[in-house]
């Protein structure tokens, strides 16, 4: 579906509202505090097992059941303090993270079910990995990997959720979640971070491909070669006039060379007009025939062929057209299987593989797939419930709704796409609700329906219409006002995480000390109030090219220290290069005057609101 160049200048939208927003292989649980119906909801989310048993994480209860594979029967159910966002089989026990802030790594006796505290004070702690004696956890908000058993942290790129160890137990595979550099660049990805085991050192940092961001899953091959890592694959650098055929985004799988640690390819997970969109979970059957990857946004399975996608990537280097694969959407034709998972089961997250059996939790439904792999007939998919069936509030549906790539013209994308746990994907999009040609920063969703105007030209007089408008030119989809409504709810929800910068909940001396510069270089004068701004928006002479003159929104600084990069094209990679690269006359506060301890205080007291 094209539409006129009439239309696309009419198109109001800013931000793609797009899909998925929630957890990773790690399975973290949304990171915002939910209604106050979310705690009866079970939410699988991480799922591991030793061959016999399941062992299934509940993403917004406090819990994980422990199932047999054999019957599918619950053998019992193992209380936590908080809701899980990870777990790891190893040493007799299960390894859990749970908790935003602080969070904390327990360890589980699988015979008694005592659990004992490993490593306390974690921020949003998830995907723990057994490697030898060691357990490590990725320390999301922090951009650590923490050594469980011996506190030592190892800083990684940007918002580690997704981890994986090779078989000899040496190598450490990390995805990072979102790009951690300026967004007004050619190029914007992810990174994959490769630890060694043995010394708790970083080895390396991989870059993926251009418009690589929320690398939600990881998987290694049995023999140790090759990783793989699912991610959507922007296509941000393009106008979005139109979503067919992937012109918006796209859905992946990256494999690496470990041994090499390189890219080896970059595989399209969509077909030709039909996007799979939110590639999660991924797995590899012991056997290592088959690569199983969980698409949240479409409620389906990619069921791989191995040898042949490796098969057919050496054939395309040999021709000299490896480049060609990452924009190839038949590049999986024929060697892979699609598998539409039955029909009311929505959200799988991350999987297990036991034998030729795939198990898949599903967040929104409460209930566990199983999956014949080499079963092609309807019969290939069964459904188990994980507890009660309980009733759909208003703001679960539009939670639902956030995730669901269904609801989009050819499934290409949701709204948590663009904006994954509701927050920004760190990429500029060109949107048409300003015309073609200015591409501009993705932005949070947090607090937009009580800080209108909204969209960083505040084009948008409220949240509400932003939504609709969401709705209609991103998703390219024409729903019912209730949709809407519902997504509406759910958004209002939204509650800002503490920041890593906190000391024990509380500013620290140097924020404390920052608190009064804000004031004195009279930043509050614009962020200012309970969301920190005064909803007007102003020209701060920031603006280059055909956007000069342009003013912009005050954004609120709440949770800001989560959202670089910063201003409306993400030039500024830090905080304090806003304060002083890209403010040195004083237009958006006056920081030229200001001491180097002074902008240090400041830049602390910004970063922990």
């Amino acid at each position: 579906m094209k539409m006129s160049l009439a239309i696309q200048r009419r198109a109001w939208m800013c931000c793609g509202f797009l899909a998925l927003i929630l957890f990773a292989v790690c399975s973290l649980p949304t990171q915002a505090t939910r209604a106050q119906d979310a705690p009866t909801y079970a939410s699988p989310t991480a799922i591991v097992t030793d061959g016999t048993v399941l062992y299934v994480a509940c993403g917004t209860s406090p819990k994980i059941l422990k199932l047999n594979a054999k019957s599918q029967k619950l053998i019992s159910t193992i209380q936590t303090d908080a809701p899980v966002t990870g777990i790891a089989l190893g040493h007799g026990k299960l390894y859990v993270t749970q908790g935003l802030t602080p969070g904390k790594l327990t360890a589980i006796d699988l015979k008694t079910h005592k659990s004992t505290d490993i490593r306390t004070g974690l921020h949003s702690p998830c995907a723990p990995v057994v490697a030898g004696r060691n357990v490590f956890v990725a320390d999301r908000f922090r951009n650590v990997v923490v050594n469980g058993m011996t506190g030592k942290t190892i800083p990684v790129s940007r918002e580690p959720v997704a981890m994986a160890v090779t078989p000899d137990g040496k190598t450490l595979i990390v995805g990072n979640l979102l790009p951690a550099g300026r967004a007004d660049g050619n190029e914007a990805y992810c990174q994959v971070s490769f630890i060694d085991t043995t010394t708790d050192k970083l080895i390396t940092e991989l870059n993926l491909d251009n418009g690589a961001t929320s690398l939600r899953g990881v998987a290694i091959s049995p023999d140790g070669k090759f990783a793989y890592l699912t991610h959507i694959l922007a296509r941000y650098q393009l106008p979005t006039t139109q979503i067919e055929r992937g012109w918006i985004n796209t859905n992946a799988l990256a494999i690496l060379d470990i041994e090499k640690r390189t890219l080896l390819s970059t595989v399209l997970l969509d077909d030709v007009d039909l996007g799979a969109a939110n590639p999660w979970g991924v797995a590899v059957s012991p056997n290592g025939k088959t690569v199983v990857v969980t698409h949240a946004g479409t409620h389906e399975l990619s069921i791989i062929d191995r040898d042949a996608m490796h098969k057919r990537i050496a054939e395309y280097r040999k021709n000299n057209q490896a480049n060609e694969v990452q924009n190839k959407l038949s590049f999986l034709a024929g060697i892979r299987r699609r598998l539409e998972l039955p029909e009311g089961n929505k959200g799988p997250r991350s999987v297990a593989i036991t034998g030729r059996i795939a198990w898949v939790p599903m967040y929104f439904s409460d209930s566990m797939i199983r999956v014949e792999l080499d079963n092609t007939t309807p019969r290939a998919c069964s459904a188990l419930s994980l507890g009660p069936k309980i009733a759909i509030t208003p703001q679960r549906q539009g939670e639902i709704y956030f995730h669901d790539a269904v609801l989009c013209l050819q499934k290409w994308q949701s709204c948590s796409s663009c904006h994954p746990d509701a927050r920004a994907d760190a990429l500029n999009w060109d949107l048409l609700n300003d015309g073609m040609g200015n591409p501009k920063q993705t932005r949070t969703m947090l607090y937009t329906h009580y800080t209108p105007p909204v969209m960083i030209t505040g084009i948008r007089a409220t949240a509400e219409v932003a939504v609709r408008a969401g709705i209609k030119y991103i998703q390219f989809a024409i729903r019912p006002e209730s949709d809407a409504k519902a997504l509406d709810a759910w958004l209002k929800t939204l509650k800002a995480v503490p920041s890593p910068y906190l000391v024990n909940g509380k500013l620290s001396a140097k924020a404390q000390r920052g608190k009064t510069v804000f004031t004195k270089a009279g930043c509050a004068k614009c962020h200012s109030g309970k969301y920190f701004t005064d909803l007007e928006t102003y020209d701060v002479k920031l603006s280059v090219g055909n956007e000069e003159g342009t003013k912009f929104d005050t954004p609120t600084l709440l949770e800001c220290w989560r959202t670089g990069p910063y201003l409306y094209d993400g030039r500024a990679k830090t905080m304090m290069d806003v304060l002083t690269t890209f403010n040195k006359n004083d237009t958006h506060g006056t920081t030229s005057t200001l001491s180097r301890s002074q902008l240090e205080d400041l830049n602390e007291y910004i970063l922990s609101l």
